[in-house]
């Protein structure tokens, strides 16, 4: 037989009607005809809140506290220092006005009833000029880790005092304080019972160690600040804020964001500072003598 005898199969089929997508189909409606909506590309944090157009500041679900400078707040992601997060310093050298820098948020901490912790400052904090920012001297726990270098007549001298103290004898001598500086810290950072913290950390830190850091300020509610050299800033971090600080006068600091949630910021700040007492203001002041004195420091040591 002629195959071309034979009736087509479609033209049996019955020809269904084109269907018309409902406009009031939410599911039809979410499907974009010629790319995203407008609403997404304008907000990506409405997809995940880590998210943000690259000429724009990171701020949805970032958790900040305020710097008391309102340029600064301006630049950072939130409008403030961020949470569970290390915000990372970077100094050409130990004083160029760090403290004075964060001690907006430090007070403001510890007047919210938490404890805010120094560990390893590189120098004796003066309490009388701690006091002058508003710092509660008596409420501040600083934490010294570092093994401190001793010469031998002096170590013989110390280590036979701390035997006699505690009784030991020659049967055992006290191990002096560890090596490991950030062991303290980690822990301090896990607790989630700490308001803020700051710390110096030792040079030419491996970039393992600082992710450590990093993960362990996820469980910290309050402001983390790390210390770290100038010249850390040729080598890669985890902290997802990098800032670098230098003196521009007696009470003036230049600041550069060098990473941030956001784009770069390509013209430094210059912050004027809060200026602290004078050694002859001080002595004018009510301060009482205990206070004027440099803060003790409590010293982890190395039992194992």
């Amino acid at each position: 037989m002629d195959a071309s005898a034979l009736p087509s199969v479609s033209a049996r089929l019955p020809r269904r009607p084109p269907v018309e997508p409902l406009a009031s189909d939410p599911a039809v409606a979410s499907v974009p005809q010629d790319g995203p909506p407008a609403a997404v590309r304008r907000a990506p944090e409405t997809l995940h809140p880590a998210l943000w157009l690259g000429h724009q500041l990171g701020r949805a679900g970032v958790q900040t506290v305020a710097s008391g400078f309102a340029a600064l707040d301006a630049e950072l992601p939130g409008g403030g220092w961020p949470r569970r997060v290390l915000s990372e310093l970077l100094l050409p050298h130990p004083g160029v006005g760090e403290i004075r820098l964060l001690a907006p948020a430090l007070v403001g901490a510890q007047r919210a009833g938490r404890q805010v912790m120094l560990f390893d400052p590189p120098a004796a904090l003066s309490a009388g000029a701690l006091a002058a920012l508003g710092f509660g001297v008596e409420e501040l726990l600083v934490v010294q880790t570092r093994a401190r270098r001793v010469d031998g007549p002096k170590l013989a001298s110390l280590t036979a005092s701390r035997e006699d103290r505690a009784g030991l004898g020659a049967a055992r001598r006290p191990v002096l304080p560890g090596s490991d500086s950030l062991w303290a810290l980690e822990q301090a950072l896990k607790s989630g019972h700490v308001g803020a913290v700051v710390a110096w950390l030792p040079p030419r830190l491996r970039v393992e160690r600082l992710r450590r850091l990093q993960l362990a300020a996820h469980g910290h509610d309050g402001p983390a600040f790390v210390m770290r050299e100038a010249a850390a800033v040729a080598r890669p971090t985890a902290s997802p804020l990098r800032l670098s600080l230098h003196a521009a006068g007696g009470d003036r600091l230049l600041l550069r964001i060098l990473k941030r949630r956001g784009p770069p910021l390509e013209t430094p700040l210059e912050l004027e500072l809060p200026s602290v007492l004078s050694g002859a203001a001080r002595r004018r002041s009510p301060i009482d003598r205990e206070r004027r004195r440099f803060l003790h420091v409590a010293t982890f040591v190395d039992i194992a």
